[in-house]
This record gives structure tokens, C-alpha cells and sequence, in this order.
């Protein structure tokens, strides 16, 4: 099998991104469009990726990391000019090189497969990613001869009436022979309006030759999509929310409102997992059979058990295991742990705790920095109180424990197993297993006094 390159190009600012964030780096499901690109064309196993970088080269190479070789683009002179910066790292080598832009974070590995095979079986020189749009004002028209063979690319503002009543659109993405690429490159000429070296003249000095140019036709005119602008970004947003739900939904998850509803791509979701309406399910989150998400809840980076409810609530960087009740309005703050069958009622905090097996914080409440054991009961309103204004402290609650409302835990401190909190108390010492903990001012009624009061008030 031929050696297989791409090169992705992601030199761009963006200016009409209208914004401080280089046009690459903008997120489409919460992944920035170039991530997108590199996560496709690298899954039909190439053996090389060079992604050229300019604007922003630094933040864009550090996002990158290693999962692309990188090269400069000092100066952005045209699409040819910016594939001419991977000579040093392909020049020469044997194989197809595949040329892709950045900015299209919808085009799929199944297409970029079908163009690698569709170049190789022609055994053609070049082969041009097209597609058919109903409207193909401003794009490229792919121009054939009678052979059905590609004569030529000419742009809109270029093309005569006849040419822009041709569908067939140039999307942008190439397979080269490398070497044949590489050698027609140096043959690219500036002399135009905008002193720029174009890729797209690498098909006519091809054709020039008699090299043979081929077309790969995709089905799919969305997935082509370009991102220039705001409006595109919200266009790809929306094609990309569509693809990710449908895909989750022929796996038999039940999306009760796909429209509103926002998932993203590391998300893994079991078949009979419910997602109600207004939910948006984001990073690595995993969630089990027989869950049920919403309305109107927000997850990331979470495991959520089988059978587990999250309603009306925020999670983020915890694990949640099977048949917990969480919500309405809980927030599950990193680093927390919720056990099987436990509950997390309405108004509750919970920020890097445990909680084990069947422990129940119904309502009103903050667990924070804390280690709660199985089967115990905390009261509304009690406060895990961490902080002394510079250190945070553990409170840890042993198995079977009952804590009364509106009780202060004043860590460090220990609640023994077995042992009941009183109502109201604030608790500065550990509470000895099966222990009552009783905390608080002994109540002192004054007969008659309030009637003093009033009296006086009303003098």
C-alpha cells in the first residue's frame, strides 16, 4: 500500500472571526475546528501529518502537541505558498499527500478515506474533493471536459454565465501524487491581484502536462462546510450537534428533544440512557443504562451509573454511581464521589467529597472537602465548614452517623460511627461512635416579655 501524508493547513488569522482567538482554534462542540480535522484524516492511518501553522503559531502548536509535525508559515502568501512549507518534511518521499484546511471540522473519515481510494484506484495525479450545491455563488466551479475528465477549476468571479450554472463546487481538499505536487509547487506563479501562490494552480499545471486530474464526489454538501465567519461557525455548530445526536440515537439512546440538547464527542452513552430537553452533556462524561439526564442539566467530565437521575443540576469532574438521585438544582463540584443509591436533594453543594452507599443530603445543604460514610443521614441546612480563610480541613462522617438540622461540622473534625448530631449544634470535637452530640445554648424562656416589648413599641 502507497505511503499516505497530509498536510493541514491552519496558518489563517480569521479577521472576519472578528476575534482575539485564531480562527483554527475556535470550538465546534467544544473542540476547536482544527482538532476536529486531525482527529478525522488521521484515522484512515497516514504516515505522516504536518500541520502548517502562522498567526497565532505558538498557542495553535500548543494545542496541537504531538499529534501533528509542524511547519511555519512566516508569511501568509496564498494556500500554495503555505503547502510549499512542508517540502523539508515531504519533498521527495513517495506516497499520496492529502491536502485539507483547517476550518472544515465536518468533513468526516469515511469521506477522506473514499477520496485516498478514489486517487489511488485512478492513479491520477491529482484528485479535487467536489460536491453539488444548490447555490454555488462564490465557490469554485469544477469545469469537465467531454470525457467527463476535470479540465480545470475557475472561480466564481472568473467564470462566464455557462460556468456558473455548474454545480459541481471545488471544496477545497486535494490528494496529490507527493512528488508530482511538490514539483508542480515550484512552477506556481504570484502574478496576480493579491501576489499569492494558489494550490488550485497546481491542477492546471498538472493538467498542463497531461497528468491525469481526477474528482472525488461527495454526497454530503454540508459536510464541506468552510468556516470564515461567526455565521458559518454556527452553521457547523449546528451540523455537528445534529451528526453527534443521531449518531447516539441509532445506538438507542433516547434523546427526548434532539434540537435542544448539546453533547459533545468524547461523551459515551449507553442505549435506554434518557436525555431530557435543555441538557448539555460535555468532555469525557460516560453515562450508563437506564439514566436519566435533565431537564436542563449540565454534565462534564463525569461517570454516571446505570439507573442514576440528574435532574435540573450541574456535575463536573465526578463519578456518580448506579440508582443516585441527584437534583432538582444540586451541584456536584471536581473531585466528588457519590456511592450506589445515595441521594442529593434539592439546594445541596457537594465539592471533593465522598459520599458512600444509600447516604442521603436531601436539601439546603454544603459537603465540602469531606469523607461521608454509607447510610448516613445529613439534615437540612448542615455545613461542612472547611475553611479558616487560608487551609482547607477534612470532615469525615462514619457509617450509619445522623446529622440533625442545621448542624456546623467545624473541620477537622470527626463524626463517629453510629452517632447522632443534634439539631442546630455546631461541632467543634470529634463525636465518639454511637455518641448524641448536643451543641448549641440551652433555650431560656421569659414569661410575659414580649408583651413588655410591645407595650414599649408602642408608646
Amino acid at each position: 500500500m502507497a505511503k499516505r501524508y497530509a498536510v493541514i493547513l491552519a496558518a489563517g488569522q480569521g479577521t472576519r472571526m472578528k476575534s482575539k482567538l485564531y480562527k483554527v482554534l475556535h470550538p465546534v462542540a467544544g473542540r476547536p475546528m482544527v482538532q476536529h480535522v486531525l482527529d478525522q484524516v488521521k484515522a484512515v492511518n497516514l504516515d505522516k501529518t504536518v500541520t502548517v501553522v502562522g498567526f497565532g503559531a505558538e498557542k495553535v502548536t500548543e494545542y496541537i502537541g504531538n499529534d501533528s509535525e509542524i511547519a511555519v508559515q512566516e508569511e501568509q502568501l496564498g494556500t500554495g505558498h503555505a503547502v510549499m512549507q512542508a517540502a523539508d518534511l515531504l519533498e521527495g518521499k513517495e506516497g499520496t499527500t492529502i491536502v485539507v484546511c483547517g476550518d472544515t471540522p465536518l468533513i468526516t473519515k469515511e469521506t477522506y478515506q473514499a477520496l485516498f481510494d478514489h486517487h489511488e484506484k485512478e492513479n491520477a495525479s491529482a484528485t479535487i474533493l467536489t460536491a453539488r450545491a444548490e447555490d454555488p455563488s462564490g465557490y469554485g466551479r469544477v469545469i469537465r471536459d467531454t470525457s467527463n475528465e476535470v479540465e480545470r477549476i475557475v472561480e466564481h468571479k472568473d467564470a462566464s454565465e455557462e460556468e456558473r450554472q455548474v454545480e459541481e463546487i471545488n471544496t477545497g481538499t486535494y490528494c496529490f501524487d507527493n512528488q508530482a505536487l511538490f514539483q508542480a509547487l515550484k512552477e506556481v506563479s504570484n502574478d496576480n491581484v493579491q501576489g499569492e501562490y494558489y494550490l488550485p494552480d497546481v491542477i492546471e499545471i498538472l493538467r498542463g502536462k497531461g497528468e491525469k486530474v481526477s474528482a472525488s464526489l461527495t454526497p454530503d454538501f454540508e459536510e464541506t462546510l468552510g468556516v470564515n465567519d461567526r455565521v458559518a461557525l454556527a452553521q457547523a455548530e449546528k451540523l455537528m450537534k445534529k451528526r453527534i445526536n443521531e449518531m447516539h440515537l441509532r445506538n438507542g439512546v433516547a434523546i427526548i428533544d434532539p434540537d435542544h440538547t448539546y453533547i459533545e464527542p468524547n461523551v459515551v452513552i449507553e442505549a435506554d440512557a434518557v436525555i431530557e430537553p435543555g441538557s448539555s452533556i460535555k468532555g469525557n462524561t460516560t453515562i450508563k443504562t437506564d439514566a436519566v439526564i435533565g431537564p436542563n442539566s449540565e454534565i462534564a467530565n463525569c461517570y454516571i451509573g446505570e439507573g442514576t437521575v440528574v435532574k435540573q443540576s450541574v456535575a463536573a469532574d465526578s463519578r456518580l454511581g448506579d440508582r443516585v438521585n441527584v437534583g432538582p438544582f444540586a451541584h456536584i463540584r471536581p473531585d466528588s464521589t457519590i456511592g450506589n443509591d445515595a441521594k442529593l436533594g434539592n439546594f445541596v453543594e457537594i465539592k471533593k467529597a465522598g459520599l458512600g452507599d444509600h447516604s442521603k443530603v436531601s436539601h439546603l445543604s454544603y459537603i465540602g472537602d469531606a469523607a461521608v460514610g454509607n447510610n448516613v443521614n445529613i439534615g437540612c441546612g448542615t455545613i461542612t465548614v472547611n475553611y479558616d480563610g487560608a487551609n482547607k480541613y477534612l470532615t469525615t462522617i462514619e457509617d450509619d452517623a445522623f446529622i440533625g438540622c442545621n448542624s456546623n461540622l467545624i473541620a477537622p473534625v470527626t463524626v463517629g460511627k453510629g452517632s447522632y448530631v443534634a439539631a442546630g449544634s455546631t461541632i467543634t470535637d470529634d463525636v465518639p461512635e454511637d455518641a448524641l452530640s448536643v451543641a448549641r445554648a440551652r433555650q431560656s424562656n421569659k414569661e410575659g416579655y414580649a408583651a413588655k416589648l410591645k407595650n414599649r413599641q408602642n408608646k
